[in-house]
């Protein structure tokens, strides 16, 4: 049973978890980014006059692309000739029926042959556009597993081992998106190779630390800095080369050698008439909840929105953060609220288990604050899903190990080793379960200290 405390204090989490959520929400995003004034559309600080373009077509891949595309919808409306998003879940926003935007679901996080599908739909749109034409194209997180369309003579089902591999050896996302463009030909900047040279507008809710554009659903229509060099070396360095299909070898060395041209740069001509605007971020989501933590009567003090790392050391480490602010109230005094967002990784010690890396640091934070009293983690997914679970997250707090014996749990550390937080979480009801939230600007940690 929770204590008064505990339920106020896991309450209050939640509230401010969804305060985060509600700043990023990717229609509003998105509403903000693009204003109209009759046939002046101001993207940014660029204004375009829609009165110059023949067709205005919608395109996009990602967690939030439906909810983004209604908000191109509000903006724009029957203008729009046509258009098509690939998403993961169906119901996080709805499209007027005369939009003219389809929308197709798609296997996240490992890629399928809908996805593959949808992918070449894209691209075919794209590359039939013309100068006159306006492409609005929305990308978030997730959109890379949802774009899946593999470069060469290479098969789907080797674009999903690749996947597998990158994803159960702790690489983070930066190096998972850099080996995928490489094995792609959509991503890295060949969406946009492909639209040239149409006008070419790319509204973007980052899920990725640092926000680069390149990274964020494998940048399709931005510039890419990466080579076929550097997704070899990430493959080595990970020991995951000798486990990947020859296939997949010969293709990365061919294009080590130049025989295969690399994804567009920089200074590629296609990126002439394109241009790119972030519309949401972790850092945003973070803002808004220190806001509301305020409102509460904490005192607040925001880390970092840049964690990464394994998510057990993560989740140890803010386990002596909190003992800290519980018995000395350093570096911040009670009532506190620390907050940090980001996104860790989990390397995969037993396929068995069940969990996610939210998960995983919250059952980390339990085992090292063991007894400690008036204090509560909350750690969770704001796209509402952590891994291949339900839950986006879960709670921790100084009793959880205790209340785990309870239920006849005696090796909890068993559950850490063996990667299988989730079922730890579910026999005590402290899994945190919101279902799809229509946006993903990755993680956010709430920490509070009552007084």
């Amino acid at each position: 049973m929770l204590s008064p405390q505990q339920k106020k204090l896991r309450q209050h989490a939640k509230e401010i978890f969804w305060a985060g959520v509600a700043a990023v929400d990717p229609a509003a995003a998105v509403q903000r980014a693009l204003q109209r004034d009759g046939d002046l559309l101001t993207v940014a600080d660029e204004v375009l006059d829609l009165r110059d373009f023949r067709r205005v077509l919608v395109l996009g891949a990602g967690k939030a692309s439906v909810a983004m595309a209604a908000g191109v919808e509000a903006c724009l409306g029957e203008m729009i000739d046509d258009g098509l998003v690939v998403t993961n879940c169906r119901d996080n926003a709805t499209l007027s029926r005369n939009c003219g935007i389809r929308v197709l679901e798609a296997g996240h996080p490992i890629p399928d042959l809908r996805g593959e599908h949808a992918a070449k739909q894209i691209l075919q749109m794209a590359a039939a556009s013309q100068h006159d034409d306006l492409i609005i194209c929305l990308i978030s997180g997730g959109g890379s597993a949802l774009l899946p369309l593999p470069a060469g003579d290479l098969k789907l089902a080797e674009e999903q081992l690749v996947t597998n591999l990158l994803l159960s050896h702790g690489v983070t996302i930066l190096e998972v998106n850099t080996v995928r463009k490489h094995l792609s030909r959509i991503k890295g900047g060949q969406l946009a190779r492909a639209a040239h040279p149409a006008r070419l507008v790319t509204l973007i809710l980052s899920d990725v630390i640092g926000d680069p554009v390149d990274i964020i659903a494998s940048g399709p229509t931005v510039p890419d800095p990466s080579t076929f060099a550097d997704a070899e070396r990430i493959l080595v360095l990970y020991g995951i080369w000798q486990k990947l299909p020859k296939s997949v070898q010969e293709y990365i060395t061919e294009g080590c050698n130049g025989y295969i041209p690399d994804t567009p740069k920089p200074d590629d001509p296609v990126f002439e008439r394109s241009h790119y605007s972030i519309v949401g971020c972790n850092a945003d989501a973070l803002s808004a909840c220190e806001h509301y933590a305020r409102s509460l009567g904490y005192h607040c003090m925001v880390l970092t929105n840049r964690v990464q790392g394994e998510a057990r050391d993560i989740g140890r480490f803010y386990a002596a953060l909190l003992h800290n602010v519980v018995n000395s109230e350093q570096p911040i005094r009670t009532p506190a609220c620390i907050l940090a967002g980001g996104e860790t990784t989990v390397t995969v010690r037993n396929p068995g288990g069940k969990g996610g890396r939210n998960q995983e640091l919250a059952l980390s934070a339990a085992l090292d604050i063991d007894g400690l009293d008036n204090c509560v983690l909350l750690s969770a997914g704001t796209d509402g899903l952590d891994g291949p679970t339900e839950a986006a997250g879960a709670f921790a707090d100084g009793w959880t190990v205790a209340r785990a014996r309870m239920h006849g749990m005696r090796f909890m550390s068993s559950f850490l080793r063996d990667n299988d937080s989730n079922a730890f979480f579910e026999r005590l009801g402290d899994l945190f379960v919101t279902g799809p939230t229509g946006t993903n600007v990755m993680d956010l940690h709430i920490m509070l200290v009552g007084e």
